[in-house]
């Protein structure tokens, strides 16, 4: 995370080292209301676990619980990936041998991301394919980690059949109550899923279900 400049990911003048949420949509000056509607539904960058209201420290949560997959050459998913600067992280960890995919349905900020993974000296590493960012459902795995950014009602079958063997998945599960849950693929293709905290993200969902609640 060291190697990761935060200000090259946020929008806002805000101080970019603070360990809060960041606003990744433009800021609208004439309707102030709709950026925080914007932070809450925006990406990555902008959900508020109960336990871990510190975004940076949320950051380093998520990848503490995959590190042991972020393994050299390895290939890693990050569902909702917003500005990009967890995809930048994992793209550090799993080193120039690996692969991360970052999966953002918003296109503004997918094409938003992969500026700011440029400005941040990852130019190469997107123009080679290292780091690859797609507005949509993404790409076919397998994946030896997976983050989710978003609080799905139940593990998604789709991601599930992307984990590889081994593998491990990081994903909010729930709808009113959510857990973060660790569902672990071993060798043999088997999964187990372990309830790890309660939490509070905003929910998994699509373009069109996320532009229906806007204000």
């Amino acid at each position: 995370m060291a190697k990761v400049d935060r200000a090259n990911y946020i929008r806002h003048p805000s101080p970019p080292y603070e360990d809060s949420p960041q606003f990744v949509f433009p800021y609208i000056t004439d309707r102030p209301w709709r950026n925080h509607q914007r932070a809450t539904y925006g990406s990555s960058l902008s959900y508020f676990p109960p336990l871990l209201p510190l975004t940076c420290t949320k950051h380093a949560y998520a990848a503490s619980h995959i590190l042991p997959y972020l393994r050299p050459g390895a290939r890693t998913l990050d569902v909702g990936s917003g500005s990009g600067y967890l995809a930048a992280v994992f793209h550090h960890l799993v080193g120039p041998t690996g692969t991360v995919v970052g999966i953002e349905h918003v296109d503004e900020l997918a094409k938003w991301s992969i500026e700011n993974l440029r400005k941040d000296g990852l130019g190469e590493a997107v123009d080679e394919g290292r780091i690859v960012i797609v507005t949509g459902d993404g790409r076919q795995g397998p994946y030896d980690a997976i983050h989710v950014g978003a609080a799905a009602p139940i593990t998604p079958p789709k991601l599930l059949e992307q984990l590889a063997s081994p593998g491990r998945m990081f994903i909010p599960v729930g709808t009113y109550f959510q857990n973060i849950m660790h569902v672990d693929k071993d060798k043999d293709g088997k999964v187990t899923e372990t309830e790890v905290m309660g939490v509070s993200y905003v929910p998994l969902t699509d373009l069109e279900k996320q532009n229906a609640t806007a204000w």
